[in-house]
């Protein structure tokens, strides 16, 4: 997306780096993003790999060492946190324990001495919209997690800022209950059209909540799209790799100039067309669920695992090319030892290039 002064938040050329001399470390590589009024942008990444440092620049707890910050077209480097109206949403729950949750849903609008009857309309608005009226009276330590987590969102959304920021909320919750504040954070966000970025390193997270998702590596922009663009046409075996679960299968081989081959693997050569001139090297990347097992298909391998989850069964097979897993329906009945095909769905293959990783035309 170009920059323009209609995005929400405009990052250009954002480099951070700490230390200094031969010990400085540089964590964000020159940082492109514009993020349109609206969005909701997923930081999703390994630990270490810079997203949480990107929003703590975003929100002024950090400097950046070069480039740009502006919030809906305002250049916000140098300007103090609380000048920039955002509001953010952290792994902890940061809440006053001596404080009501009205009282904490309010404090930050008493701060800025909102008038009281102001402040109590919009207690009363978020309440109703996170359905915690009947909690207001209630001071956190009478709260559960999510309850908790519920009011610290609700702090933020009653400041009406211009852009929300989440640092991981959902870190401290256990696997239902992430289950369920992933719904009411996009619900929310559905409710409210308030601009987001929210940080995490869970796939999962990045695939259901973001409009779009920006993948990072080393303190290095991977891909920046939509999570059908990362999912379906992964820019690098990096990304094709870490968003999915099961994650991609990666197969090695050759790109064969003949009439009905294609690609040739060890053990078979496969009727596709593979880019690149013919008998170079080339990676063929396919997803568990772009691959059903056929007893008539050339390439074939040996069951080694089978997973069974409830809707689907995932199949580890060993062939000669590597272990390749497979996503199937319960009703598909394998067991380890069993020798079957591979069938593979030529539409949804994605290629690479084996050297530098990057995605071949």
């Amino acid at each position: 997306m170009a920059a323009s002064a209609a995005s929400a938040l405009d990052i250009r050329g954002v480099r951070k780096c700490f230390g200094k001399g031969e010990r400085q470390v540089e964590v964000l590589k020159k940082i492109d993003i514009a993020v349109a009024p609206g969005e909701f942008l997923i930081l999703v990444g390994p630990s270490g790999c810079g997203k949480s440092t990107l929003l703590s620049i975003i929100a002024g707890l950090e400097e950046p060492t070069e480039g740009a910050i502006r919030i809906a077209g305002r250049d916000v480097v140098g300007v103090a946190p609380a000048q920039r109206d955002i509001a953010m949403v952290f792994q902890s729950y940061a809440l006053y324990p001596t404080m009501s949750v009205a009282d904490n849903i309010g404090f930050a609008l008493e701060m800025r001495k909102v008038p009281k009857p102001e402040r109590q309309r919009r207690i009363a608005e978020v309440a109703a919209m996170l359905q915690i009226e009947h909690l207001l009276d209630r001071r956190p330590s009478q709260l559960s997690g999510g309850q908790r987590q519920r009011v610290a969102m609700g702090r933020a959304l009653a400041r009406q800022p211009q852009l929300f920021l989440f640092d991981e909320p959902l870190s401290n919750l256990d696997a239902k209950l992430r289950v369920e504040m992933r719904a009411e954070i996009k619900r929310l966000h559905q409710a409210s059209g308030i601009t987001s970025v929210y940080v995490t390193h869970d796939q999962i997270e990045a695939m259901t909540l973001g409009s779009r998702i920006a993948v990072m590596k080393d303190g290095i922009l991977q891909q920046l799209g939509t999570p059908d663009e990362i999912y379906n046409r992964p820019a690098n075996t990096y990304v094709a790799t870490f968003i999915g679960s099961p994650t991609m299968n990666l197969v090695p081989g050759r790109s064969v100039a003949e009439a009905g081959r294609g690609f040739s693997i060890a053990g078979a050569d496969l009727p596709l067309a593979c880019p690149g001139a013919g008998h170079s090297a080339a990676l063929m990347g396919l997803r568990p669920e772009h691959i059903s097992l056929t007893d008539s298909a050339p390439w074939r391998g040996e069951v080694s695992v089978v997973e069974p989850t409830g809707a689907d069964t995932f199949v580890v097979i060993k062939t000669e090319a590597g272990d390749v897993t497979v996503r199937t329906s319960p009703q598909v009945r394998v067991a380890p030892g069993d020798r079957v095909g591979l069938d593979v769905q030529a539409l949804h293959v994605n290629w690479f290039d084996p050297g530098s990783g990057q995605r071949m035309p």
